[in-house]
Protein backbone atom coordinates (compact mmCIF):
# COMPACT_ATOMS: atom_id res chain seq x y z
CA UNK A 1 0.00 0.00 0.00
CA UNK A 2 1.47 3.45 -0.89
CA UNK A 3 1.87 6.22 1.07
CA UNK A 4 -1.12 7.92 -0.73
CA UNK A 5 -3.45 4.92 -0.32
CA UNK A 6 -3.06 4.74 3.34
CA UNK A 7 -3.71 8.77 4.22
CA UNK A 8 -6.74 8.27 1.97
CA UNK A 9 -7.99 5.48 4.29
CA UNK A 10 -7.01 7.77 7.30
CA UNK A 11 -8.87 10.98 6.08
CA UNK A 12 -12.01 8.85 5.65
CA UNK A 13 -11.45 7.31 9.51
CA UNK A 14 -10.54 10.77 10.31
CA UNK A 15 -13.71 12.12 9.20
CA UNK A 16 -15.50 9.44 10.99
CA UNK A 17 -14.35 10.26 14.12
CA UNK A 18 -14.40 13.73 13.93
CA UNK A 19 -11.10 15.05 13.63
CA UNK A 20 -11.52 18.14 11.53
CA UNK A 21 -7.90 19.35 11.99
CA UNK A 22 -6.47 15.93 11.17
CA UNK A 23 -8.49 15.98 8.15
CA UNK A 24 -7.65 18.87 7.13
CA UNK A 25 -3.94 18.39 7.24
CA UNK A 26 -4.13 14.79 5.54
CA UNK A 27 -6.31 16.34 2.79
CA UNK A 28 -3.56 18.98 2.30
CA UNK A 29 -0.85 16.26 2.24
CA UNK A 30 -2.22 13.96 -0.12
CA UNK A 31 -3.22 16.90 -2.50
CA UNK A 32 0.44 17.18 -2.65
CA UNK A 33 1.24 13.67 -3.55
CA UNK A 34 -1.87 13.46 -6.01
CA UNK A 35 -0.08 16.84 -7.58
CA UNK A 36 3.14 15.19 -8.34
CA UNK A 37 1.95 11.93 -9.70
CA UNK A 38 -0.04 13.88 -11.79
CA UNK A 39 2.69 15.92 -12.84
CA UNK A 40 5.57 13.06 -12.85
CA UNK A 41 7.78 15.56 -10.92
CA UNK A 42 8.61 12.47 -8.94
CA UNK A 43 6.89 9.63 -7.42
CA UNK A 44 9.23 9.84 -4.03
CA UNK A 45 6.18 10.08 -1.90
CA UNK A 46 8.99 10.81 1.41
CA UNK A 47 10.67 13.27 -0.05
CA UNK A 48 7.50 14.85 -0.71
CA UNK A 49 5.79 14.35 2.94
CA UNK A 50 9.48 15.53 4.11
CA UNK A 51 8.93 18.73 2.01
CA UNK A 52 5.29 19.57 3.30
CA UNK A 53 7.11 18.76 7.08
CA UNK A 54 9.86 21.35 6.21
CA UNK A 55 7.04 23.93 5.28
CA UNK A 56 5.24 23.58 8.31
CA UNK A 57 8.02 23.67 10.71
CA UNK A 58 9.07 27.02 8.84
CA UNK A 59 5.76 28.25 9.62
CA UNK A 60 5.21 27.30 12.45
CA UNK A 61 8.80 28.99 13.35
CA UNK A 62 7.65 32.51 11.45
CA UNK A 63 4.04 32.57 13.29
CA UNK A 64 6.08 32.13 17.17
CA UNK A 65 8.18 35.03 15.61
CA UNK A 66 4.98 37.11 14.94
CA UNK A 67 3.23 36.71 18.06
CA UNK A 68 0.54 34.39 16.82
CA UNK A 69 0.99 31.07 18.62
CA UNK A 70 -2.61 29.76 17.41
CA UNK A 71 -1.70 29.87 13.90
CA UNK A 72 1.72 28.37 15.20
CA UNK A 73 0.44 25.57 17.04
CA UNK A 74 -1.69 24.58 14.02
CA UNK A 75 1.34 24.20 11.91
CA UNK A 76 3.07 22.13 14.94
CA UNK A 77 0.07 19.94 14.52
CA UNK A 78 -0.06 19.61 10.75
CA UNK A 79 4.08 18.78 10.72
CA UNK A 80 3.29 16.22 13.83
CA UNK A 81 0.81 14.07 11.64
CA UNK A 82 3.08 14.49 8.54
CA UNK A 83 5.89 13.20 10.78
CA UNK A 84 4.02 10.40 11.56
CA UNK A 85 4.21 8.44 7.75
CA UNK A 86 8.05 9.27 7.70
CA UNK A 87 10.30 6.43 8.85
CA UNK A 88 11.72 7.70 12.77
CA UNK A 89 14.64 9.74 12.49
CA UNK A 90 17.85 8.74 13.09
CA UNK A 91 19.10 9.12 16.91
CA UNK A 92 22.07 11.12 17.89
CA UNK A 93 24.23 8.61 17.99
CA UNK A 94 23.08 7.03 14.54
CA UNK A 95 24.30 10.42 12.85
CA UNK A 96 27.48 11.22 15.17
CA UNK A 97 28.31 7.78 13.53
CA UNK A 98 27.30 8.48 9.98
CA UNK A 99 28.98 12.11 10.33
CA UNK A 100 32.65 9.86 11.26
CA UNK A 101 31.80 7.35 8.47
CA UNK A 102 31.65 10.74 5.84
CA UNK A 103 34.59 12.42 6.52
CA UNK A 104 36.61 9.78 6.99
CA UNK A 105 35.22 9.01 3.38
CA UNK A 106 35.13 12.02 1.97
CA UNK A 107 38.57 13.04 3.27
CA UNK A 108 37.02 16.43 5.10
CA UNK A 109 39.47 17.77 7.19
CA UNK A 110 38.19 22.06 7.55
CA UNK A 111 34.90 23.30 6.98
CA UNK A 112 35.65 23.93 3.10
CA UNK A 113 34.78 20.60 2.98
CA UNK A 114 31.70 20.81 4.86
CA UNK A 115 29.60 19.85 1.21
CA UNK A 116 31.30 16.82 0.81
CA UNK A 117 30.54 15.67 4.23
CA UNK A 118 26.74 16.56 4.18
CA UNK A 119 26.44 14.70 0.96
CA UNK A 120 27.89 12.04 1.62
CA UNK A 121 26.17 11.51 5.43
CA UNK A 122 22.92 12.73 3.68
CA UNK A 123 22.94 9.56 0.94
CA UNK A 124 23.73 7.37 3.90
CA UNK A 125 21.25 8.67 5.67
CA UNK A 126 18.29 7.63 3.36
CA UNK A 127 16.15 10.46 3.89
CA UNK A 128 16.05 9.76 7.88
CA UNK A 129 17.76 12.82 9.01
CA UNK A 130 16.83 16.82 8.61
CA UNK A 131 19.40 18.59 6.52
CA UNK A 132 19.88 21.26 8.79
CA UNK A 133 20.60 18.85 11.73
CA UNK A 134 23.35 17.30 9.46
CA UNK A 135 24.90 20.82 8.49
CA UNK A 136 25.10 21.29 12.49
CA UNK A 137 26.75 17.85 13.57
CA UNK A 138 29.24 18.02 10.06
CA UNK A 139 30.31 21.81 11.35
CA UNK A 140 30.69 20.22 15.09
CA UNK A 141 32.85 17.28 14.04
CA UNK A 142 34.92 19.65 11.77
CA UNK A 143 35.55 22.29 14.21
CA UNK A 144 36.78 19.51 16.95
Amino acid sequence: MTLAEQIKRDVASAMKAGERDRVSALRLVLSELQKAEKDAAGSDEEAILRRERKRRREAETAYRDAGRDDLAAQEAFEATTIEAYLPQELSDAELDALVRDAIAATGAESPRDMGKAIKHTLDAAGGRADGKRVSAKVREALAA
